[in-house]
């Protein structure tokens, strides 16, 4: 009989293809004031130090919910994305308010009970007509609201994006799953089987989903969710050959 040692994580060093720098974004929660100051910052951190070849902007999704402006949001972000200088990964949130926007009653009730509110807000969308019917005529609400063009660009937001070393993904992954048979919830929904986990990817997995007062930086995963809808600290995490560094925004003098 044989036994199989589990591989555990050590620190080494990982690499992104030569000549590209990424900076993964964490989860925005509608705070367009955050995402436009970390963008400024990225945009000196360029001038401070320059790179000769492509530069990415990789969002890790949850663009939406409990911050107060997430059209905004998503405008800004879809508007990178059309222009070749970003992608977007989906995250939960993302998930749900694309079907609440398709019409299903069931997720129209799931999104106000995370955060939605403030989301339906920024479209326009009035307390006084969310209480005014059910859930089915709500998500009937949302379909007649929402612009197409808005759900369609988180519709076709990536589960991944992964380039040399590392990969990119909202939540997580399940340990010990081949990248190509993972179930594609876990991308959006996973937590404490991934966090806790100590398994070595064999690649750097950088995610958001589950807050941290500080950037999470393991052996086999960095977190870079600061909880920015709250805490006012929305984190960058640039990437360079095998050199990494966090931009994030002020944190606020009361915090």
């Amino acid at each position: 009989m044989m036994f199989f040692k589990r591989r555990k994580a050590e620190f080494r060093t990982y690499q992104l293809p030569a000549g590209q720098r990424i900076y993964a974004i964490g989860d925005i929660h509608g705070r367009i004031d955050l995402l436009r100051q970390l963008l400024d910052r990225v945009e000196a951190d360029l001038r401070a130090r320059p790179v000769a070849g492509t530069v990415l902007l990789v969002f890790l999704g949850d663009l939406v919910d409990r911050g107060p402006d997430s059209a905004a949001v998503v405008a800004l972000v879809r508007e990178l994305v059309t222009a070749g200088r970003a992608v977007l990964i989906k995250g939960n949130h993302e998930e749900i308010f694309v079907q609440a926007a398709r019409g299903e009653a069931r997720a129209a009730r799931g999104l106000l009970q995370i955060g939605g509110g403030a989301t339906l807000a920024s479209y326009g969308i009035t307390q006084e007509e969310i209480d005014r019917g059910s859930f089915a005529d709500l998500a009937e609400l949302l379909v007649d609201r929402i612009p197409r063009a808005d759900v369609d660009f988180l519709d076709r937001a990536r589960d991944w994006y992964r380039s040399g070393d590392y990969l990119f993904v909202h939540a997580g992954i399940r340990p010990r799953v081949p990248l190509d048979e993972q179930d594609p919830s876990d991308f959006r929904w996973i937590r404490r089987e991934f966090i806790d986990s100590a398994h070595d990817h064999a690649m750097m997995v950088v995610h958001g989903h589950t807050i941290a007062s500080e950037v999470q930086e393991k052996p086999n995963r960095i977190g870079i969710d600061t909880g920015a809808y709250r805490s006012g600290v929305l984190t960058a995490l640039g990437i360079e050959a095998g050199e990494r560094w966090v931009l994030q925004t002020d944190v606020p003098v009361d915090a």
